[in-house]
């Protein structure tokens, strides 16, 4: 069957309510004054990878569960806007949503809004099935649904990546999605021994490269059984937000990874896509271009 759709990105879709908040954790009152405003658009983990994939001009399309609801319009919008194919499985619970506190450094503290889902909830198999075989590789969020999914992907052959978050490397409930797929990536904020983790998901799993982001202290890449630094990127600009840094490093390290470029230069391509990421505000979505990456990754640190 032809390959048309480069990646396919299961699950993450969703809508955010950005709120910048003057500190965080932020102190007990009765009430604080935003003055920047309380804004809602649409983007959660799924939707920026959809959107930096197809920036880097990947053929992308999203598979995941919406509803028939005002945030649902709006990621249908965002999808429609930047030519991203998108199939929304109804869902009668709504579109997820979330809320994200913004301190004045960038980061963020987020609240998920965990009742528009319910347990039984499936991405329909002939569905999943269809879109993965037309695809050269998925990308997997973890979502409830698209953990059911993985056994119909693994069986299509496609090649499968999925970012663990801020995993601990001992919630169970993870390790689906580490063992399946032959891309990992995670953030190193919750982990006390980043190696450990990473070495015990390619010793069990299928994983070729397994990636742990470390913020302003980079980035570190497992790949044939080697573990090196990859130096943090400086952003192009201050810093104002890292809201999406990490959607966007995945974004560009499979960029990388599908055009068959070495584990360390996708990694420095990851480090570039998150540095610009976080000079983006988190009310707006604005990727990294392919030749902004190209011409950044020429003077990143090695």
């Amino acid at each position: 069957m032809s390959k048309d759709i480069d990646v396919l990105v299961l699950g993450g879709a969703g809508v955010d309510t950005i709120i910048h908040v003057p500190e965080l954790p932020l102190p007990y009152a009765d009430s604080y004054m935003i003055d920047s405003g309380i804004r809602t658009r649409a983007g959660q983990t799924g939707d920026f990878v959809a959107v930096g994939l197809s920036a880097l001009g990947l053929r992308t399309h999203h598979l995941d569960m919406l509803g028939d609801d005002p945030e649902g319009d709006l990621v249908r919008a965002l999808h429609r806007d930047r030519g991203i194919g998108l199939t929304a499985v109804p869902q009668p619970a709504g579109t997820k949503r979330a809320v994200n506190l913004v301190g004045p450094d960038g980061r963020r503290l987020s609240l998920y809004d965990v009742s528009r889902g319910h347990p039984d909830d499936r991405l329909p198999e002939p569905t999943v099935r269809a879109l993965a075989e037309r695809s050269r590789h998925a990308h997997v969020s973890i979502t409830q649904p698209c953990a059911h999914a993985l056994p119909v992907l693994r069986d299509t052959g496609v090649t499968l990546s999925t970012d663990l978050h801020d995993w601990d490397g001992e919630n169970p409930y993870h390790e689906p999605f580490a063992l399946a797929a032959d891309v990992v990536f995670l953030s190193a904020a919750a982990l006390s021994r980043p190696e450990l983790t990473m070495r015990r998901i390619a010793d069990r799993g299928r994983a070729e490269v397994v990636v742990a982001t470390a913020g302003a202290k980079g980035a570190y890449l497992l790949a044939d059984d080697e573990l090196t630094h990859i130096p943090a990127t400086p952003p192009p600009a201050p810093v104002i937000d890292s809201n999406g840094a990490g959607d966007a490093f995945a974004a560009a390290f499979l960029y990388g990874w599908l055009n068959r470029e070495p584990p360390h230069r996708c990694a420095q391509y990851g480090a570039v896509a998150g540095a610009h990421a976080c000079t983006v505000p988190s009310t707006e979505t604005n990727p990294i271009s392919r030749a902004e990456l190209m011409t950044r990754a020429t003077t990143a640190p090695r």
